[in-house]
């Protein structure tokens, strides 16, 4: 191993990366979650009926799909606070969760070598009464777009089928 080589590459690496608390630089990122595995943060928003509220994918990653919203975790950045961020983002509104995860879950792709290891949080949530997926800006087949489903999709991405377990007829209790 050649020291020097590599501290000068690690020095050119930070200084293009800016603020890590930010987020990443698009390749910086690619290659971090190839040496390493990334926690993430999952959202399962339940209704009063019990559905549960998915976003549609369509990624060079994960393919196109149904899955869980989440978010992965920035450099000194809490879980709480991904939380938080992942919601905004995904629906445009804070959410309400308890602060114990329902569980957490470690998701592995040996056929990725970019994004190819979570350990995810998974939080029971619930949104501000009066909220309606009907005031989304994306269009049904656009990436992003929000629905209720009270039934596990066909369509679910691969590794969002450990998911089918919270989709029984019963309903969970939610925050």
């Amino acid at each position: 191993m050649n020291r020097p080589k590599m501290n000068a590459a690690l020095q050119t690496l930070d200084s293009l990366i800016g603020d890590p608390r930010q987020g990443l630089p698009e390749e910086i990122f690619l290659f971090a979650s190839s040496i390493t595995p990334m926690v993430n943060a999952d959202l399962l928003v339940r209704d009063d009926e019990g559905r549960i509220l998915l976003s549609w994918r369509d990624d060079e990653h994960s393919g196109q799909g149904w899955h869980v919203p989440g978010g992965i975790v920035r450099f000194q950045e809490t879980l709480e606070e991904r939380l938080q961020k992942t919601a905004l983002r995904e629906f445009g509104s804070p959410v309400e969760f308890d602060p114990r995860p329902l569980e957490h879950v470690e998701f592995i792709e040996r056929d990725h070598r970019e994004r190819g290891h979570f350990v995810t949080f998974v939080y029971a949530c619930r949104l501000p009464a009066g909220w309606n997926a009907a005031s989304q800006p994306w269009k049904p087949g656009e990436a992003g777009y929000l629905a209720w489903h009270a039934a596990f999709p066909e369509n679910m991405i691969q590794v969002h089928h450990y998911y089918r377990k919270y989709f029984p007829e019963r309903s969970r209790a939610c925050p």
